[in-house]
Order: C-alpha cells, then sequence, then structure tokens
C-alpha cells in the first residue's frame, strides 16, 4: 500500500448493537423502534474502547462527518460509541446527521416476521411459484415497504454526499473519515452501491455484518471513482504510536 493510500478518508459501517428482534431472526425495520439490549450495549461499549478514541482506528480528531439512522437502536449505539471517548462531545454532535436516507429497509407488512412466515405470507398471495422470495430481488409489500430500487435511490444521495466530502479532503490533503451508523440490510446494500452493484445485483457472494460490528470502506489510489472495500485494516495502538 502506498502512502498515499494510506492518507486516503475511510467510511466506517457500525451496525447496531443486538436487539430483542435481531437476536430472534426477526425483521426490523422502520415501525417498531425497540432499543438495544443490555448485552447489545455492552458489546458496543467494548467495541468502542478498541477502535475509537485519540490514536484509534477511528480517531474523532480524523472525522468530518457523522451519518446515523433516525432509529432509536441506532442512535443509542452512536451515543455509547462517543461516550468512548474523553474528548469532549460538541463538534461530534454538531457534525451528525440524523437522517432517513440511512434508515433500515422498509419491510411493510413482513414487520417482525422471520424470513419463513414472510414466504409463507408470500404464497398465501399467490406470489413466488417458481421461486423462493428474496429481499434483494423482491422487497417488501405493505404500507412503508422498500423496493430494491428504493432503497438505491436513498443511499445513491448519502454515497454522493460522502464521496462529495472525501473528493475535497483529499484535494486538500486531509483525511476526512465518516461513521455511518445504521442497521443490517440498509448497510449491506450500502456496500454494493459503493462497489457499484445495484442493489437487486445477483451478487454471488452473501455480504455480513454482525450487530455491533464495523466494516471499512475507501478508495483505491486517493481516487474517488475507485471505491474500495478494507478487507483488513491495521488497529493503531495509541499507547505505542
Amino acid at each position: 500500500m502506498s502512502d498515499k493510500d494510506a492518507a486516503t478518508p475511510r467510511v466506517f459501517l457500525i451496525r447496531h448493537g443486538e436487539t430483542e428482534w435481531s437476536r430472534n431472526g426477526r425483521y426490523t425495520g422502520n415501525k417498531a423502534d425497540i432499543p438495544l439490549l443490555p448485552e447489545g450495549e455492552d458489546k458496543i461499549r467494548q467495541t468502542a474502547s478498541i477502535i475509537f478514541g485519540s490514536g484509534r482506528l477511528i480517531d474523532p480528531d480524523r472525522i468530518s462527518a457523522i451519518i446515523c439512522s433516525p432509529r432509536k437502536r441506532a442512535r443509542q449505539t452512536l451515543d455509547i460509541l462517543l461516550n468512548a471517548d474523553f474528548s469532549p462531545r460538541d463538534e461530534l454532535d454538531a457534525m451528525t446527521d440524523f437522517t432517513e436516507d440511512i434508515a433500515e429497509w422498509g419491510y411493510g407488512d413482513y414487520e417482525g416476521l422471520l424470513t419463513q412466515q414472510i414466504r409463507d405470507l408470500r404464497k398465501s398471495r399467490g406470489l413466488d411459484k417458481e421461486r423462493a422470495w428474496d429481499i434483494w430481488r423482491d422487497g417488501c409489500q405493505g404500507e412503508g415497504g422498500d423496493s430494491p430500487a428504493q432503497v438505491g435511490e436513498r443511499l445513491n444521495r448519502a454515497i454522493g454526499r460522502i464521496t462529495e466530502i472525501h473528493g475535497k479532503a483529499l484535494k486538500e490533503g486531509r483525511r476526512d473519515d465518516v461513521i455511518v451508523v445504521a442497521h443490517g440490510h440498509i448497510l449491506r446494500a450500502f456496500v454494493k452501491r459503493w462497489l457499484g452493484f445495484s442493489v437487486d445485483a445477483p451478487v454471488r457472494l452473501e455480504f455480513m455484518l454482525e450487530p455491533g460490528g464495523v466494516c471499512g470502506l475507501s478508495y483505491s489510489g486517493g481516487d474517488v471513482e475507485r471505491r474500495a472495500l478494507l478487507v483488513g485494516m491495521r488497529i493503531p495502538n495509541p499507547e505505542v504510536e
């Protein structure tokens, strides 16, 4: 990796901590605004203690924007993360945008259901006679249910905003990192769009992100048109560096 790549801005995708429904595998969209479990809060604190803070992987001094889902579980996750650092929060709070653009995929009629229950419901409606339901291809029915195209439109706005921030930072020789705190399906769709795939593209692999997990994205060669997935990130030790 070149020195230029090492100084390139990054995006950190952070999935909210575990909730009762994420533990049970139930689809939690934008209708049920449920909180984190105590265990979910603890795991976020553990993660934050390792990756967030001065001289750590996510350094508050290098953050230029925070984009967070408005849902309670995402807000709680961000609050725990920011409280892990001893620096004043005023500047970080001021750069935080709570936006529906990265709220979870709208599940509509499928809110609170398990995958098999959704497939059974759709078959009872005469759907999916030839193949099983797939959210990436078929989307969700009912009020508030999102199609892959609708999810893609939201993510295009968020990604466009981030690449604009990073394009300016690269021209000015800064590494302005961005944090995105959101949900399982929307963040997996975010990775697909970041890499240039449509949300409904039949990519022959799964993008997984555990509750409380962190994913890094960046650019190759310092070029915002060459977006990259960070398949490995060095974890700095502030006590050494």
